[in-house]
């Protein structure tokens, strides 16, 4: 079903970011993004508000999108949205529009998983090297940590998982704890690179096989912060860069540790990262040093690390490809699976 022009629309509304993109073929032409600042009065996403603001935001993005990418909506090949996982509301409206806009256009719809779109936005043409199957993938963000034996495009086995909280979790709730905003990941990386990251030791927690888990550490930090804060309340203001940095060095120590099992137990070298954690500087850095060890590392472009639709429409356009449609009756899913 290939052909020379086949231009995707994709939608991404898991969370809170409403986004648009149009592919043509494995290109992108526009990738467009809707945030939603209300969420950092809160500390985090509250999810009917972020349901509510998918709402307003998906017709003026689209719309920005088709712009930009100079194209009609006529010229539509397809219709990908992001099935799940994600907040159940937020889907909802992505899920709906999609299916409502393919009706309109008498055109395929496409239903994208969320997690595998991180991963195989390694394959958007923008001019970088393409890691080849198979390749292991480790897949970093709010909800989710996981490591991957990405096989082909539609032959993805998880290898590993969170037990618990996933890392950005880790990141966010650490940096709540030092007094930063939300999102604090990026604050904390940031203050990071001022600090001693051996100042202060951290556990690094026990999981069985391939697995991870963050609540031990973040029990750890919270407690170390409490007992330090006891002798002097202005601890965490004297230390903070210092802290920051050796909390993002316990969190990368706990990752790749994992991470090299893996590429010991399966002798697969090549080794992508994927989701918005990967946009962290320690972590790219990190990965980057075992091409000494001859490994073959694959990291995202900056704008295809956090949550966007360019990444929903790659995956779209292969299935495309393969004819692997998806009927009007199909439904989000919060929790669906690998």
């Amino acid at each position: 079903m290939k052909n020379k022009n086949t231009y995707i629309l994709a939608i991404e509304s898991s969370c809170d970011d409403t986004a648009c993109a149009i592919l043509n073929n494995n290109t992108v032409l526009s990738n467009h993004v809707a945030g939603q600042n209300i969420h950092k009065q809160y500390g985090g996403v509250v999810p009917e508000l972020a349901s509510r603001a998918h709402q307003s935001n998906i017709i003026p993005v689209v719309h920005e999108a088709l712009k930009a990418a100079g194209i009609t909506k006529e010229q539509l090949s397809a219709i990908a949205f992001t099935r799940g996982p994600g907040l159940m509301g937020s889907l909802l409206v992505g899920a709906s529009f999609a299916k409502s806009l393919a009706l309109s256009l008498d055109i395929p719809l496409i239903d994208v998983h969320h997690m595998h779109a991180h991963i195989l936005a390694h394959f958007i043409d923008n001019g970088q090297e393409m890691p080849t199957f198979p390749f292991i993938a480790m897949t970093i963000s709010g909800g989710h940590t996981q490591i991957v034996k990405v096989n082909s495009y539609d032959n993805m086995v998880v290898l590993g998982t969170t037990q618990d909280d996933a890392v950005g979790e880790a990141f966010d709730k650490t940096g709540k704890l030092l007094g930063l905003g939300y999102p604090a990941g990026p604050l904390v990386d940031k203050l990071a690179q001022l600090g001693n990251p051996l100042a202060f030791e951290f556990p690094v927690p026990k999981a069985p096989l391939f697995n991870y888990s963050f609540s031990g550490f973040k029990t750890a930090v919270l407690y170390f912060l409490q007992r330090e804060t006891q002798k002097d309340p202005d601890f965490i203001a004297k230390n903070l860069n210092d802290i920051c940095a050796s909390v993002q060095h316990t969190i990368i120590k706990i990752l790749f540790k994992k991470l090299e099992k893996v590429v010991k137990t399966t002798g697969i070298k090549q080794v992508a990262i994927g989701g918005g954690v990967s946009a962290n500087s320690g972590i790219r850095a990190k990965l980057v040093s075992y091409n000494e060890q001859g490994w073959k590392t694959f990291i995202p472009p900056f704008e295809y690390t956090t949550d966007n639709a360019a990444m929903i429409g790659i995956v779209g356009y292969f299935k495309y490809l393969d004819g692997n449609f998806a009927g009007m009756d199909i439904s989000a899913s919060p929790r669906i699976a690998m």
